[in-house]
């Protein structure tokens, strides 16, 4: 990578912990009162997101952004229909990254006549996700994502564009309408 920016001078690579130097180093240089923009591309493979980082690029007004959602491994580690046998590491990390614990009510039904918790289905989950960009972070337009599959059709994880303008909005809607459908048979 450092190979790729060494002959600009304008771009820079950071190691580390993304949730520290986007919030600290990279979001501090485009914000709305300077008229700087950007474009944050997050893509975790798993639960490794803080939600501050997303909510922060909301609230800035100045950051357009594109998210994984990693429902494969939260459905690997952490939305089990026997909640009681997850790891608490996993509910951290979910928590983590969902900013808070109300993923939980979002993610079971109530109980049946066994006492058996449901597992909402992923989009139910990912659109809730979805509203918290939209009505917790402050992104004026979140698009419904984009469900993403590996080579068997499964959905991988669900990739969001959350952004504050609505040309923005517009042109990844378009994008995104072009692929919803590839890989369902």
């Amino acid at each position: 990578m450092h190979e790729i920016v060494s002959k600009r001078p304008e771009a820079h690579v950071y190691e580390g912990d993304c949730n520290q130097i986007l919030l600290e180093t990279v979001f501090p240089q485009v914000r709305y009162k300077d008229y700087r923009r950007g474009l944050c591309l997050l893509e975790p493979y798993g639960l490794h997101l803080d939600w501050e980082v997303m909510q922060t690029a909301g609230q800035m007004k100045s950051i357009d952004m594109f998210v994984n959602f990693p429902v494969a491994d939260m459905n690997r580690n952490v939305l089990w229909r026997n909640t009681e046998n997850v790891d608490y590491s996993d509910i951290q990390r979910m928590n983590m990254y969902w900013g808070d614990e109300s993923w939980k009510t979002i993610a079971y039904s109530k109980p049946n006549l066994f006492n058996w918790k449901w597992k909402e289905d992923n989009d139910v989950i990912a659109f809730a996700f979805g509203e918290r960009l939209h009505h917790v972070a402050g992104f004026k337009y979140v698009l419904k994502p984009l469900p993403m599959r590996n080579s068997k059709g499964a959905i991988v994880y669900y990739l969001f564009f959350a952004s504050q303008q609505k040309i923005a909005d517009n042109i990844v809607e378009s994008i995104f309408n072009k692929y919803r459908n590839r890989g369902i048979s």
